[in-house]
């Protein structure tokens, strides 16, 4: 915000433009939005049998957790996919309302959100960075549906595994094919073969990454796909390429976000955050400023 001033004490008869001063102010809206948001919290009183328990605990844990996932947080990713994660769902990003885009770089969403019995719920502002919801959509895309080639080698290759990972490696014989390695069963004690090794281009999977593979499935579901460390580089690269970048204007059809599909929506596969809280609505919505005029006079030929 700039405002100008006057040299009251000059008295050299030059044009008023010859002593106006710029003077910078900062506005911290994150701490206006603190101020009033604890005013509101001390006013607040349950006065609905039965919903004290809602408000305004419940709504002040809220407020602690958005403030983690706030766009100040730019150190501790983690705690910012935690916060968000704990209160949006999936389904969530459905009803967010796309306000525009800003900078030709993030969409800026509106979710208003009221949990049963409560006069007033949720209503934040989040902005999402147009490329990396796009890159993570492409890359968990690929992740699923993506079935890289295989070579056959000069002979099967004996599998050293142990008991659990035999079992885990016939269970998802599936999904290591669609990763490149194929196994079968050969000889008297009918122990698993390698007889198709994954490639991709110039780069050649070993023994290494199957071992990778058959250890990500632990723990998984049978037939969950899993890819090893080499491949979801390989991934994250092309979704990169492929997807929208920063500085393109988009319509509102393409502002519309795959994230309510993602399994992990929260970052893009290089670490970058999706998504990040700004601010919170209400505070502003309760706020009754009282009427009052400027002398823009005072400014110089009546005008800013």
């Amino acid at each position: 915000m700039a405002v100008v001033d006057a040299d009251a004490n000059s008295s050299t008869p030059h044009s008023h433009k010859d002593h106006l001063q710029t003077i910078i102010l900062r506005c911290d809206l994150d701490k206006i939005r603190h101020t009033w948001v604890n005013l509101e919290q001390a006013k607040v009183k349950p006065t609905t049998p039965g919903l004290s328990n809602i408000t305004p605990a419940t709504r002040v844990r809220d407020r602690d957790a958005l403030d983690a996932a706030n766009v100040e947080n730019t150190e501790d990713n983690v705690k910012a996919f935690a916060a968000l994660s704990r209160l949006i769902s999936k389904t969530d990003f459905n009803q967010m309302q796309v306000v525009g885009q800003f900078n030709l770089g993030s969409i800026v969403t509106r979710w208003r959100k009221c949990k049963e019995g409560e006069e007033q719920g949720l209503d934040d502002l989040f902005i999402i960075d147009q490329h990396a919801a796009d890159e993570k959509y492409s890359f968990e895309m690929l992740q699923q549906m993506t079935v890289i080639e295989s070579q056959r080698p000069f002979r099967p290759e004996r599998l050293e595994l142990t008991a659990a990972g035999e079992i885990l490696a016939v269970e998802n014989m599936d999904v290591l094919k669609r990763n490149g390695f194929e196994v079968v069963r050969q000889g008297e004690e009918g122990r698993l073969h390698l007889v198709a090794q994954s490639m991709c281009k110039d780069t050649v999977f070993d023994m290494k990454d199957h071992e990778e593979l058959i250890h990500l499935m632990h723990d998984r579901p049978v037939r969950t796909m899993v890819r090893c460390s080499k491949a979801r580089a390989i991934f994250a690269m092309r979704a990169c390429r492929k997807i929208v970048m920063i500085g393109k204007a988009l319509s509102a059809n393409r502002m519309t976000s795959h994230m309510s599909t993602m399994d992990q929506p929260w970052n893009c596969p290089h670490g970058r955050p999706t998504m990040r809280h700004v601010s919170d609505l209400t505070c502003f919505a309760r706020y009754n400023a009282s009427p009052r005029t400027v002398d823009w006079t005072a400014f110089g030929d009546g005008g800013a």
